[in-house]
């Protein structure tokens, strides 16, 4: 093991993340009823030009009158980008009037770790300021060829960052990629066009401390495609995926959260690895196959993930019977 490690930044339930246009407070208030774990009110992409200003003030409000600690929510706010004349306006206006209720801000195109420091330099100032009461952090969405090509300095910089999100949509469109559906597959391609990216983003995040997460798929009345894409993306260690649609979010729960089976398995391992341990061995058997200190590791992250779960239905639960 190298002396040099990076421990997780931040721990966050993260299996569902669904995406709310900062122009519809309708929409938002319906999120906060659902059974998301993440909510981003958006800014950027979902908003057009002459809505920007009022999506702005309708997610300051929605940040002071909804309680979405207390519904057992992380909300964030995507940004505009910062090569656009909204991005200070986002900034300032959402963390001096609303900052004290906002856990993170997600930024967007980020190709460089630059970026990630210009808005840290805004959030800073405005938090010191207004004597916010906790640090907000921030969220990184790879989609273009830089962000990608500058994932692991993006990653490794002293930063605020918690989670890199892949951005299929806008990053198909710079690599002038032929895709037939956001985040789906093309059948001219023999196999997954985006494991490459994916798989470099959940590298870079998981040697610096980050949460790997995947993007949105476009086609939300194809629940088939969207779970299927969620699994690939489990399978290679991301943490959840983005719900574009309502009906996503608990396709996005189901394949992120640990079975029943999966968690009493993982208890059986801790038991059995600290009898061995008892015993002076260093690894045990369990059901006809060898489990060690890595068999360790992977199964207290399926516990944590599992209480955690837990208290956020817990913390549903409670805001609905209120």
């Amino acid at each position: 093991m190298s002396y040099t490690l990076y421990p997780l930044r931040k721990s966050r339930l993260q299996r569902s993340e669904l995406a709310v246009p900062g122009s519809n407070p309708t929409m938002i208030e319906k999120a906060l009823a659902s059974a998301a774990d993440y909510v981003f009110l958006d800014c950027e992409d979902a908003v057009a030009p002459p809505d920007k200003e009022q999506a702005r003030k309708n997610i300051i409000q929605a940040l002071n009158d909804l309680d979405w600690a207390g519904a057992g929510k992380t909300v964030s706010v995507r940004i505009n980008g910062l090569d656009t004349h909204y991005c200070c306006r986002d900034v300032v206006d959402i963390v001096e009037q609303a900052g004290h209720k906002l856990d993170t801000i997600l930024i967007p195109k980020v190709g460089t770790a630059a970026d990630v420091y210009a808005i840290e330099s805004f959030v800073s100032q405005i938090e010191v300021a207004k004597n916010l009461p906790h640090k907000i952090g921030m969220e990184a969405l790879i989609e273009t060829p830089l962000g990608m090509a500058n994932v692991e300095s993006i990653a490794s910089a002293n930063s605020r960052l918690e989670a890199m999100h892949f951005g299929v949509a806008d990053y198909a469109a710079f690599n002038k990629a032929r895709t037939v559906v956001i985040g789906g597959l093309n059948p001219d391609y023999p196999g997954d066009q985006w494991h490459f990216a994916l798989s470099r983003m959940t590298v870079a995040c998981r040697a610096f401390g980050l949460r790997p997460i995947d993007g949105p798929f476009g086609d939300f009345s194809d629940p088939a495609g969207y779970t299927a894409g969620a699994k690939r993306a489990a399978a290679l260690g991301i943490e959840g995926k983005w719900a574009i649609h309502p009906s996503q979010i608990e396709l996005a729960n189901e394949v992120f959260s640990p079975t029943a089976k999966e968690v009493e398995r993982a208890e059986r391992i801790l038991a059995a690895l600290k009898e061995a341990e008892a015993q002076g061995k260093g690894a045990a058997s369990l059901d006809g196959k060898m489990i060690d200190a890595a068999s360790e590791k992977m199964a207290n992250n399926l516990i944590a993930t599992a209480a955690a779960i837990k208290k956020g239905e817990a913390a549903r639960a409670k805001a609905a019977a209120e």
